[in-house]
């Protein structure tokens, strides 16, 4: 599932290339959105924004397409003229010089501005928001037995954090992953949410994740790249049984929340 800086970089994409006056004509190949689509086009679409892994396409006052990509939903742009659609398409935007497709989400629909809301409301803080409270977070997260580890997967407690920035962030900080939430000191979670801010941030400019501090990059070490589907230099993601870049030791896994939990058994004990 893409992690929130994706989410984030898309609204930028689709701000930048309809979001500028002009009509935009909605279709929707596959028949889910029709009725829809046939609503929204002809009228520009006149922002694009993200909270966590959720994203929201602005029409109209108060008109917004809710899109969650999930596990499988994929967008794609290209330049005009667009290409004969595929039947698996279920939404596409286009004007005069692109397109996009939207393909495979779990949520893609027609919302009110009170809906919207809603959704803001049941999520936790977005480190690249700039409405983003940390201390909502940290009021969640001092008061819970739940390990650490699980609570930045909550979108409940922090929004957008995936599973490569779980385990980068505590590695960096050097957290056991099975620490309760209720043990991290306000200066520990300050620290965790700074950082955060600054890799995903990263995340959006690039549109990856690389996580490894300068002095560790494979230039600085003299160690080969990481060769990876993901790509993207990182400490403990995806890493099982190979050596950790500080101490040597051997990388672990384990499943938390649902998801393969990264960690280093020799760096991480605070």
């Amino acid at each position: 599932m893409p992690e929130g800086h994706t989410i984030h970089r898309l609204a930028q994409d689709y701000r930048t290339t309809f979001a500028n006056g002009t009509p935009t004509h909605l279709t929707s190949p596959q028949g889910k959105f029709t009725p829809a689509a046939a609503l929204l086009t002809g009228t520009p679409l006149h922002t694009a924004e993200a909270h966590g892994k959720h994203l929201f396409l602005g029409f109209r006052d108060s008109d917004w397409i809710h899109i969650h990509l999930g596990l499988f939903g994929k967008v794609t742009f290209g330049p005009a003229p667009a290409p004969p659609p595929t039947d698996t398409v279920r939404l596409r935007l286009a004007n005069d010089t692109a397109y996009a497709d939207l393909r495979g989400p779990t949520t893609c629909a027609l919302i009110t501005g009170p809906e919207k809301q809603a959704i803001h409301h049941r999520l936790g803080p977005d480190p690249l928001r700039p409405d983003a409270d940390p201390r909502a977070a940290y009021r969640r997260i001092s008061r819970s037995r739940t390990t650490i580890a699980a609570l930045l997967m909550d979108q409940k407690v922090i929004a957008g954090v995936g599973n490569v920035y779980r385990a980068e962030v505590l590695f960096r900080h050097r957290i056991d992953p099975y620490r309760p939430g209720k043990d991290i000191t306000p200066a520990e979670w300050d620290a965790i949410w700074t950082d955060l801010v600054g890799l995903m941030r990263e995340g959006v400019r690039t549109n990856r994740i690389d996580t490894v501090r300068p002095e560790h990059t494979p230039q600085a070490m003299g160690r080969p790249p990481r060769v990876d589907d993901h790509g993207g230099e990182v400490y403990v993601y995806r890493r099982a049984h190979q050596p950790c870049h500080l101490c040597g030791d051997e990388i672990r896994t384990a499943g938390l929340a649902a998801r393969n939990l990264f960690w280093c058994p020799t760096c991480q004990t605070d």
